[in-house]
């Protein structure tokens, strides 16, 4: 699933902005009698809390008194770290009004700590976590980074009241969680996102106040001008937002390792490098400890249980029937924990019915967030504390769309294999299981992994046609990896569930382990690290499918792709076509449904042109590729290694036969005459192949000069290699068929865009190069068209590399034209 949404991103943004605080501020000056006279007038407690009063008694003492609320604040908790979450509890008009963000949504994240400031006040401090130094000695970095990093104080609020008996101050928080003030409300970076303007104080307010031993859930109704609606019609929200006291002792961190795939935070550290700083990551994980008593058990290797499992619920809104199977999506997990010494760490629950103290909303409790949406996706976000990287709690977002999208890939994908995947309504035994696999995918994410792009390509592609072999292993060794299901199987294999369904894997119990394990002997951070990094060594050399290969898209390393399978990309596509082509032919008979139109067919051959684009790309990803290998100095061998010449060249005759010489099962009759774009649909494709590969030349330009003859598929090869296949018509004389005119136009169309000089930039010397071969190219294919327009017999062909040449003719002379 795609786990990067545009919230996770904008919450990321966010953190580059108030990042990270391990600098403690000096407490603020005694205030004089002098300045306590100016101050506002303090009253006595029963004269502000009196007997009108409705208290709950929590993390804050609340007060609500007609529709004023109060904040009764103990001393023990000032200074204490708060995260503050924010989140959208019901959306307006299912979220159409703010592009796309549901009930559930987060939309903020903050820490903040209150403090007792002059004249009476008390001050709401915004946290940063950006850098950090414990060096406190004389001449050390703390006080000098404490003097440049002062927290911003975000509120001031008047003390109503002391609360004498308790050591407590008693605040008015009514008219701050009212305001547009970005802290209770939408804040300026979201308003953006929600498309939302200023508030409507008459027609906004707080709903509730709750309070609980460790967090505060605050509820308002909040109506905004909308900056997306023509007719000005406002957008009204229900906010929650949840104050969650964090721990007075931080977990203690795990460090990133580039070798194993985890979501991380991080913070410049002025004591980790005596002449400079170093950026810092830590891995987010849940807090998972044995309990006292089992302590030793724990160090003898036994399984124990935690102190604090991991519970998710499943929200209410759920329908019934696939509940069981998002259960069974979280407790598959359960397998890689034992591998971390737990058992019975992860569990998911049904939310309880007719519990006034459970909401969803609750920053405390984790669940899986049933979406009405028709958003086809699913992602795995969760708060972490930023001090140690622990997971406080995740609300994993589940769009009811979603199955759409993996009806869509099961049939594609699994179709040629599986009776089960054809037809437009799966049966719920089938569905409930593809449900399974994706929220196995996204609870990975909420547990702290990242994905495993590199995982796939670690096992042979023959390995994914042998049944007792992917019944033992699964076609990749981790469900973080975007492999999805089982394409390379044939009708033949005898293939069944077990070897077409992803699943929980070697990697992904490996990664577990590396990040939950506890070392209670190991007493420090430098040790710390020297063991795991041999583990990660000594786990790597014995294991290969324990690979980590990263999430970049644009395919550096042809290894580390989304949608890929095996250690052979031409291999795996071929097998995959193969499968497509027997699809192709069922999908009218497949996609018929009683008083319907044509509109399946429609959506399932695009989707069948997306999977045959993917096994294109993974293909192209060789050209100029490099593999990338993280490792540390004490393992042997290089980080980076050019994909061989010969490779390369297998890639591109595979690319000749599948896309550049016409793939006519594609222009399957039937599907023709139903669907009206279909042509120019398959057509295009072919040109973004072909466009994606010449784009290529600048990786091939830099694998030489990076490392030379390792690295050689010299550009005026690579570009003879396809026009030898694009324009082979120019050698035989043969007619030049509609596809072909246009992937040859095209063809033109990259090389005058490749020869332009950019105008009012500097150019350095690799571009020249580039250049000049790209304009010796391009008037040698000039010669060759011309060369072939006279025996031409076709006028339509003809006419076509006329045209041809006088395009490339007036590219590379302009001022002629």
């Amino acid at each position: 699933m795609k786990t990067i949404l545009m919230a996770a991103a904008l919450l990321c943004a966010m953190e580059t902005i108030a990042q990270k605080k391990d600098i403690k501020q000096d407490s603020l000056p005694a205030v004089s009698k002098a300045d306590s006279a100016k101050a506002t007038a303090v009253k006595p407690y029963d004269k502000v809390i009196n007997s009108k009063a409705i208290t709950r008694k929590g993390l804050f003492i609340v007060h609500n008194i007609d529709d004023n609320y109060y904040l009764e604040i103990p001393d023990s908790i000032l200074h204490r770290e708060i995260l503050m979450v924010s989140r959208i509890a019901r959306s307006p008009v299912y979220g159409v009004a703010v592009g796309g963000y549901y009930a559930g949504d987060e939309i903020d994240e903050r820490v903040i700590e209150f403090e007792k400031g002059p004249a009476n006040k008390i001050f709401m401090r915004g946290i940063s976590y950006f850098v950090h130094s414990s060096d406190s000695s004389g001449n050390g970095m703390y006080r000098s980074l404490s003097n440049s990093s002062v927290q911003p104080i975000l509120a001031a609020f008047p003390v109503k009241a002391y609360n004498e008996k308790d050591s407590a101050t008693v605040i008015d928080v009514t008219d701050i969680i009212n305001n547009d003030n970005g802290i209770f409300a939408v804040s300026i970076l979201y308003k953006t996102v929600l498309k939302v303007g200023s508030l409507q104080r008459d027609r906004s307010y707080i709903q509730s106040i709750k309070t609980f031993s460790q967090n505060v859930e605050i509820k308002t109704v909040k109506t905004y001008t909308s900056t997306n609606d023509p007719t000005g019609q406002p957008v009204t929200f229900e906010l929650n937002n949840s104050l969650v006291l964090l721990p007075k002792v931080p977990m203690k961190p795990r460090f990133a390792d580039d070798r194993v795939g985890y979501l991380g935070t991080g913070y410049l550290d002025f004591d980790a490098n005596s002449q400079g700083v170093k950026r810092t990551e830590m891995i987010t994980r849940w807090r998972l400890e044995p309990k006292p008593e089992d302590l030793e058990n724990y160090k003898r290797g036994e399984l124990v249980e935690p102190q604090k499992p991991i519970v998710i619920y499943i929200d209410p809104a759920t329908p019934k029937k696939w509940v069981p199977y998002l259960i069974q999506g979280v407790n598959d997990w359960q397998a890689a924990f034992e591998k971390a010494g737990f058992k019975n760490a992860i569990m998911a629950k049904e939310a309880p019915d007719n519990d006034s103290t459970w909401s969803l909303d609750d920053a405390t409790h984790s669940a899986i967030v049933y979406k009405p949406s028709d958003i086809a996706n699913a992602s795995g976000p969760h708060v972490h504390d930023p001090r140690s990287g622990e997971i406080l709690e995740t609300h994993i977002n589940w769009y009811h769309n979603v199955m759409s999208l993996v009806h869509n890939w099961y049939m594609i994908q699994a179709g040629a294999v599986d009776p089960r995947a054809r037809k437009m309504e799966f049966d719920d035994q089938l569905m409930g299981q593809l449900i399974r696999f994706v929220s196995s995918h996204e609870v990975g994410h909420a547990l702290g992994l990242m994905h495993n792009f590199g995982s796939s390509s670690t096992v042979p592609v023959d390995s994914l046609r042998n049944k007792n072999w992917l019944e033992a292993h699964g076609h990749t060794p981790s469900i973080m990896d975007y492999a999805r299901f089982n394409y390379v199987a044939q009708p033949e294999d005898g293939i069944t569930e077990k070897g077409i369904f992803p699943r929980i894997g070697d990697y992904d119990k490996w990664a577990i382990e590396w990040g939950y394990k506890l070392f209670p002997g190991i007493t420090n951070e430098k040790e710390e690290r020297t063991f795991l990094n041999k583990w990660i060594i000594d786990s790597l050399s014995k294991n290969h499918r324990l690979w980590y290969g990263p999430q970049l898209y644009g395919a550096p390393d042809p290894r580390s792709q989304n949608e890929d399978l095996g250690d052979d990309a031409v291999k795996a596509g071929t097998y995959g076509i193969k499968n497509l082509k027997r699809i192709i032919l069922q999908l009218p008979d497949w996609t018929s449904m009683p008083a319907e139109g044509y509109e399946n067919l429609q959506i399932m051959f695009k989707a069948l042109l997306v999977q045959y684009r993917l096994y294109m790309s993974h293909v192209v990803a060789n050209i100029g590729g490099v593999y990338t290998t993280c490792k540390t100095v004490e393992e042997k061998g290089v980080l980076y290694e050019p994909v061989s010449k010969a490779r390369q060249k297998e890639a591109m005759t595979f690319l000749n036969e599948q896309v550049f010489q016409t793939p006519q099962w594609l222009f399957n009759k039937e599907i023709m005459a139903k669907i009206s774009s279909a042509s120019a649909e398959v057509t295009g494709v072919g040109i973004d192949i072909l466009t994606g590969l010449l784009n290529r030349t600048g990786k091939l330009q830099d694998n030489i000069r990076r490392f030379g003859e390792a690295g050689k598929y010299p550009i005026y090869e690579f570009f003879n290699d396809i026009k030898k296949s694009v324009w082979s018509e120019l050698a035989t004389g043969a007619t030049i068929g509609a596809y072909r005119r246009d992937l040859q136009s095209a063809y033109v169309t990259s090389f005058i865009e490749m020869i332009k000089m950019p105008a009012n930039k500097p150019v350095g010397s690799t571009q020249v190069e580039m250049i000049a071969i790209a304009r010796a190219h391009l008037k040698a294919l000039q010669q060759e068209i011309k060369a072939a327009i006279l025996p031409e017999k076709d006028p339509v062909s003809k006419a076509h590399l006329q045209f041809s040449s006088q395009r490339i003719e007036d590219a590379l002379h302009p001022k002629n034209n």
